[in-house]
């Protein structure tokens, strides 16, 4: 409610006289809300753009490097579908090649993880787009090791933290990656239509922006955020999510998510016929959990959870596993964790009701 708060009053003084209120007054605080993200991700404010969402900063990545035919780009068959869909659109555009494999499901070996990567480099290889965590299992990956890796090979590293950043703890110099995007109204809990994107500062003036902008900004960060009229609002109010993610505390609130998850997960574990897709070990994963019950078709029990218990988890169907996706948040309470459970082992006692 005080982000929400927040937003509605941004966007009330906005649209009062815009062409004076939006770009003379709000649109120069959006330097301290660039500052703030700086600080909380470690890295210099310079090398920080604010941008609609995380696809919108991957995209950027993307689209912005120089790729020509035949050139291979690498990833992982879990990322994100639009990231895929911007790669397959450059297959057809530009006659590059996406390049993808598969990992294990779950992965309790950072140096298999690694050596997968490394092993699916080609001399064709030019990019590497990543999850930090991936958004299907919640698993996260060795950002810090695969960079490593990838820089002696002189390959860019591009890194998808939309389920990562204000999810658990950590800053850039736990990953040490050049380009880095991430959504904030997903764990940061900021306004629909925010993002941020990290380059480091040396490469931002070899990386095309996705819309055009002046040559006097080529080395400049802003250079990134060139999208024309756009509302102030929803940026200024990233600051009143910050004072908010901030007063709970990053360690605080990594270990409540993990409470929530470990509370759900290992009673349901106890059940023969649960899968659970994420692991439990600390550095895997954290807040969100991926869980199948074998026999019950994932998308069916979605929508019996919805529809009898107002309970909203995803279901998940990939070509390797499918499960439900859950992902509970700071204000999830400890009933609304155990109802979820009471509602999934009665199906595993009864089956889904007919229909």
């Amino acid at each position: 409610m005080v982000v929400q708060a927040a937003l509605q009053r941004h966007l009330d003084f906005s649209n009062q006289a815009p062409a004076y209120t939006m770009w003379q007054i709000l649109e120069p605080e959006r330097e301290g809300v660039r500052q703030r993200l700086a600080r909380m991700f470690g890295c210099e404010t310079e090398e920080i753009a604010l941008t609609r969402n995380a696809s919108e900063g991957l995209q950027i990545c993307q689209f912005g490097f120089d790729l020509a035919a035949g050139d291979e780009v690498l990833t992982t068959n879990q990322d994100y579908p639009r990231m895929i869909t911007t790669w397959q659109q450059r297959e057809r555009r530009d006659g590059i090649k996406l390049r993808q494999f598969s990992l294990p499901v779950p992965c309790e070996d950072p140096d298999l993880i690694v050596s997968l990567f490394e092993k699916n480099v080609t001399p064709k290889t030019k990019l590497i787009l990543m999850c930090h965590m991936i958004n299907l299992t919640g698993q996260i990956l060795p950002v810090k090791q695969i960079v490593a890796m990838a820089r002696r090979r002189n390959l860019p590293v591009i890194v998808d933290g939309a389920h990562a950043l204000a999810h658990f703890d950590f800053t850039h110099a736990d990953l040490e990656c050049d380009y880095y995007a991430a959504s904030l109204h997903k764990w940061l809990c900021a306004p629909h239509g925010t993002g941020m994107l990290y380059v480091r500062r040396d490469k931002i003036k070899n990386l095309w922006p996705m819309m055009a902008a002046p040559a006097a900004l080529d080395g400049d960060i802003r250079k990134f955020e060139e999208i024309g009229t756009h509302p102030a609002a929803n940026y200024l109010a990233i600051a009143d999510a910050l004072t908010f993610h901030q007063g709970i505390g990053a360690q605080r609130k990594e270990a409540r998510l993990i409470f929530l998850r470990d509370r759900w997960a290992r009673r349901l574990l106890q059940h023969e016929r649960v899968r659970l897709n994420t692991s439990l070990r600390p550095g895997f994963a954290c807040g969100l959990a991926n869980v199948q019950i074998q026999g019950v078709e994932s998308k069916a029990l979605a929508l019996h959870l919805w529809n009898q218990h107002r309970i909203l988890v995803i279901a998940i169907k990939h070509a390797e596993f499918e499960g439900l996706r859950v992902s509970p948040s700071v204000y999830t309470t400890l009933e609304e964790i155990d109802r979820f459970a009471e509602a999934i082992e009665r199906v595993i006692k009864h089956g889904l009701p007919k229909t």
